[in-house]
């Protein structure tokens, strides 16, 4: 039988609960798609990612994100379709999320940058495996909580939108990936898990310090109701624009070492490695994140090498 995290026993008797329903990332600036919906077909060519994230591993129950990303321009290039999928799961609790994108870009300054606009539109499933708990206090008296006697399964619609911008060295954009703020229940009038509403804005730069090393400073702020608002500060180098290497920090208390390879003109590997300050250090062996994306070339038009963001 499973357990849950310590604050999740404290909290699973109330009637409101607000749960993680935005998993979090930290290769979040080469996986530009799960967080904003008008990044689709920025790279004009069809582009797939997988990233999987195992968060504080050696907890039992410990968080694990699975993503799974693609998308593409259409045949006038200025629209963009994408597709994302996601499961996320903490200890009993699971939930899958399909979205599918549009995006519109628009041409500045003759063409050598592009302001997108995009929408998403989807559904999560949610599923709390409460029967799988193993209750202390319930087996010592034999009388189990009802709240905690049946599982929880429940579907909800969600839409995002977005706005882009982007240049040869700059991006910079702003996005609400779900912006109903859904409620999961049994159907019996007993709330369990309100869905969070983030607003997530993101803004990077790539310079040049000379002919074989460039760096681009980067951050991201995301703002959820009813919780303290998220900062990560990132920098990372890029040797002979094959090599990327650095180091983020949030201020959540979490330093993050990350790089990514290319492999060759199609095929990247990406991995992180994030520490965690506090009194979770003790117990927990750090949290590990693993992306590979893959770009299909159709012909050298298709995309413009190298991509920095």
């Amino acid at each position: 039988m499973k357990k849950l995290y310590i604050f999740i026993f404290l909290t699973a008797g109330v009637q409101l609960v607000y749960g993680q329903q935005e998993a979090t990332y930290a290769q979040y600036m080469f996986n530009g798609l799960a967080i904003n919906p008008a990044y689709a077909g920025s790279h004009g060519a069809l582009e797939t990612s997988f990233l999987g994230r195992f968060q504080n591993v050696g907890l039992q129950g410990a968080p694990y994100t699975q993503t799974f990303s693609a998308h593409a321009p259409l045949s006038n290039k200025r629209v963009g379709m994408g597709l994302l999928f996601i499961h996320d799961k903490i200890s009993i609790i699971n939930q899958t999320g399909v979205h599918l994108s549009y995006a519109y870009r628009v041409p500045l300054n003759s063409k050598k940058a592009t302001l997108s606009f995009g929408i998403q539109a989807g559904a999560s499933m949610y599923r709390a495996a409460y029967s799988q708990l193993d209750l202390f206090n319930n087996a010592q008296n034999g009388n189990p909580d009802a709240l905690l006697s049946s599982d929880l399964r429940s579907s909800r619609p969600n839409i995002g939108a977005g706005i882009y911008y982007a240049s040869k060295l700059s991006y910079v954009g702003i996005s609400i990936p779900s912006m109903i703020n859904n409620v999961f229940d049994r159907g019996t009038g007993m709330t369990t898990i309100t869905q969070s509403i983030p607003v997530i804005l993101n803004a990077g730069h790539v310079f040049t310090l000379n002919p074989l090393l460039k760096v681009k400073p980067n951050f991201l702020i995301k703002a959820i109701n009813n919780k303290p608002v998220e900062i990560d500060l990132n920098t990372t180098f890029l040797f002979d624009d094959a090599i990327w290497f650095g180091l983020s920090y949030k201020l959540a208390r979490q330093l993050v070492a990350l790089t990514q390879f290319k492999i060759n003109e199609q095929l990247q590997f990406g991995y992180s490695y994030t520490v965690t300050g506090g009194p979770l250090k003790r117990v927990e062996l750090g949290s590990h994140e693993i992306m590979v994306s893959y770009l299909f070339l159709y012909s050298k038009k298709n995309v413009v090498s190298p991509r920095y963001f």
